[in-house]
């Protein structure tokens, strides 16, 4: 294997065209020699074929930022969900271990159930409520169950200004819609998957290049943006932004509707409470993490250009 500490380290990322991916793609150059897959060049819901990307590879760093994300659709394809989500995170623990590679995985605030009062820490026990929260869980567990050397990065509410997500339907129904009803009892930290991908980089850097092969404790780590709000008070400032940028709107912040979770049914339950608590992360690779509306208005500024 390669000397992390002298040499260009081999990455392997999956799910290259994802939020996520798309970003880490642009983080993760400065870092190492990047080996950026998409579903094509490494279908995470076939372990042959993970087995058999990772073999001819032999990465240094195995970047996991492939999931099936369909929270709803899940509820009806659990199974699928689970290939992807809790399967495939287990083969990339065991390559990896076999090869002495480090492992990213990240997961998500869904793998509670959004009842505490406060924020969540990493040594919370997860309660997931639905099909694709079940599925991040017990991929959270099998890369534990591994015995190797993985982060598991929990994120929420990730958005960008690649593929769909909050942010960018709040923007087209601002734009088609002369009313908005959006939930407001649910509460969280946007979080912009530029943000993740470069606290990954960083963490690479200081965790791992710099400090060492394998020197940052192995575990979980929550990162997510600073700050909270909810889904409603995220929606009425985006559109704020929107109406100061000169943008021809339907709808103006004061037309957003606050309603209570009740009142917008779907399939799969979301958790009340997603606020998670990131000072292990914070004091272990010596990161600041903006607030909230700083990745909104840096992700609202690449839409605009």
């Amino acid at each position: 294997m390669t000397d992390c500490k002298t040499n260009i380290p081999k990455i392997l990322l999956t799910g290259a065209n994802g939020q996520l991916g798309f970003e880490l793609r642009r983080s993760l150059a400065p870092v190492g020699e990047v080996l950026a897959l998409d579903r094509k060049g490494c279908d995470l819901a076939r372990p042959d074929m993970i087995r058999q990307v990772v073999r001819q590879a032999r990465p240094d760093i195995i970047v996991n930022a492939g999931a099936y994300t369909a929270v709803d659709k899940a509820e009806l394809e659990e199974a699928a969900a689970f290939a992807i989500n809790a399967v495939a995170p287990g083969v990339l623990a065991e390559e990896a271990r076999d090869l002495g590679a480090l492992l990213v995985h990240y997961s998500t605030d869904y793998v509670f159930n959004g009842e505490k009062s406060g924020y969540y820490s990493e040594s919370d026990t997860p309660n997931p409520v639905s099909a694709y929260a079940r599925s991040k869980a017990a991929g959270e567990q099998s890369v534990l169950d591994a015995d190797m050397q993985a982060w598991i990065f929990r994120t929420s509410w990730v958005f960008s200004a690649h593929g769909s997500n909050f942010l960018k339907t709040m923007m087209r129904l601002a734009r088609t819609k002369e009313t908005l009803r959006v939930v407001n009892d649910q509460f969280g930290a946007p979080t912009s998957a530029s943000l993740v991908a470069d606290v990954t980089a960083h963490a690479l850097r200081q965790g791992w290049l710099h400090a060492g092969c394998g020197r940052a404790e192995r575990g979980v780590y929550h990162l997510v943006a600073s700050g909270e709000t909810t889904w409603f008070e995220f929606a009425r400032a985006i559109v704020e932004r929107m109406r100061d940028a000169g943008e021809s709107l339907k709808v103006q912040p004061d037309q957003i509707v606050p309603i209570l979770s009740s009142e917008f049914p779907v399939p799969a339950r979301r958790p009340a409470n997603s606020r998670l608590s990131t000072e292990k992360l914070r004091n272990t690779f010596g990161v600041h993490l903006p607030e909230w509306r700083q990745c909104m208005h840096y992700v609202l500024d690449q839409l605009e250009d």
